[in-house]
């Protein structure tokens, strides 16, 4: 019985950098995007989806193979190889992203949560009671100090996430016919009123998605794990795994918005939206077990986005890391209180989730030039260096990323303008 418990928690041990990856990805940033884009234009941008995961899968094996081959991360390789400016412009960028994800992600949590509270209590329960809950759990977890912990965490609450979403899927999935039309390109034409422009909502769902934080920390995780090239079988395994669920989630997101919303012809201004609509249109099991899922990817996502900047600085700086530090706990305090920001002030969560998605799809570009450049150094990669058709796909890479990129912009001003 021993034995059997033992190759149950390797296998799981295994996959655990890719579980990691997934709370890290599929957060109320995803959820709102998915959501957001179901409810204004049905299925008809699942191809976004699709397109986003396979780059995030071909993006995360090629700065994994990196640290395979060489025993660097990222920030090293930018730091020594490229410029120790270009490592500081990654922990610069991201953190503000990261930072804008904090205040978005417990907005949307403590609203959904209000929302929810008030099929039991008269009134509801505020949203900073929530806020305030949800931020010292998450710091509960960080307390502890250990990555292990933190993966495990992670890997139970994106279990529930998981199931919950996939169960509203079968609950409220529109006609399969419209799944399968959403694989065909296209470009949305409907009126840009109330924010509902498809230019924005396309560049939120490729930065939710195809999110450079990810394969930074991809390369940090890998070399924690002690994997070496012996390892690759087991490194795209475990990719596989989390990009495809990153599918499914996604697709399951957008597919309850566009079963119900969409039909009804309502369009999405903010989350907790989804609880107040759904009901009627659903039934409280649907509304409840979609609360349920996005509770679960607000702390799932939550989790590694306070641990961003001290994990960055640590690989920048090549210094163990020990996240009991005072230091750190100071740092990850003072991020997690940015989720009180949009409960207290009334801020629309909406809006700073899908604009900071849109700015990590400004962050690509960079992202993909950077492995481009050390995936083809011979001293460093050797015989594993970019091949032709490695290269071509890099490159078609970076012009849909310079292509969200002004899409992204053009989407802000848009919003911003309306």
């Amino acid at each position: 019985m021993a034995i059997t418990k033992d190759k149950v928690l390797k296998g799981l041990a295994a996959f655990l950098p890719g579980i990691f990856l997934l709370g890290f990805n599929i957060g109320t940033g995803s959820v709102t995007a998915m959501a957001k884009a179901g409810a204004s234009y049905g299925m008809s941008l699942l191809w976004t989806i699709v397109a986003s995961c396979l780059t995030t899968y071909f993006m995360i094996n090629l700065y994994s193979r990196y640290t395979l081959v060489t025993g660097e991360t990222a920030l090293q390789a930018f730091r020594k190889h490229i410029h120790p400016a270009v490592g500081i412009f990654f922990i610069v960028a991201l953190t503000a992203g990261v930072m804008g994800s904090v205040m978005g992600v417990m907005g949307i949590v403590a609203d959904i949560c209000y929302e929810w509270s008030k099929s039991f209590v008269a009134g509801g329960i505020s949203p900073v009671v929530f806020a305030a809950f949800f931020i010292s759990l998450v710091y509960f977890i960080f307390w502890k100090g250990k990555t292990q912990f933190f993966e495990r965490a992670l890997a139970v609450i994106v279990a529930i996430m998981s199931v919950c979403f996939v169960a509203n899927f079968f609950i409220l999935m529109p006609p399969p016919v419209e799944i399968i039309k959403g694989l065909i390109p296209n470009m949305p034409q409907l009126p840009v009123d109330e924010g509902r422009g498809p230019f924005l909502v396309i560049a939120s769902l490729v930065g939710t998605t195809v999110f450079s934080g990810l394969f930074i920390i991809r390369t940090t995780l890998v070399k924690e794990a002690g994997w070496t090239l012996k390892d690759s079988k087991a490194q795209r395994k475990d990719a596989i795994v989390a990009v495809s669920l990153m599918f499914i989630i996604s697709m399951s997101i957008m597919a309850a918005a566009a079963g119900t919303l969409y039909l009804e012809g309502i369009s999405l201004t903010r989350a907790s939206q989804m609880i107040e609509l759904l009901e009627p249109l659903a039934g409280p099991l649907a509304t409840g077990i979609f609360a349920c899922g996005i509770i679960a990817a607000g702390v799932s996502s939550q989790i590694p986005n306070v641990l961003m900047l001290p994990w960055l600085l640590c690989d920048y700086n090549q210094s163990e890391r020990e996240m009991t530090l005072p230091k750190y706990r100071i740092m990850v305090f003072l991020i997690s209180l940015l989720g009180l920001v949009v409960p207290i002030f009334d801020a629309r969560p909406v809006f700073v989730m899908i604009v900071s998605q849109a700015f990590n799809a400004v962050i690509l570009p960079a992202t993909v030039l950077c492995i481009f450049y050390l995936g083809n150094r011979k001293d460093l990669m050797g015989a594993y260096r970019n091949g032709k058709v490695t290269n071509g796909i890099l490159l078609l890479i970076l012009l849909f990323s310079i292509f969200t990129s002004v899409v992204g912009v053009r989407g802000v001003w848009q919003l911003i303008g309306g």
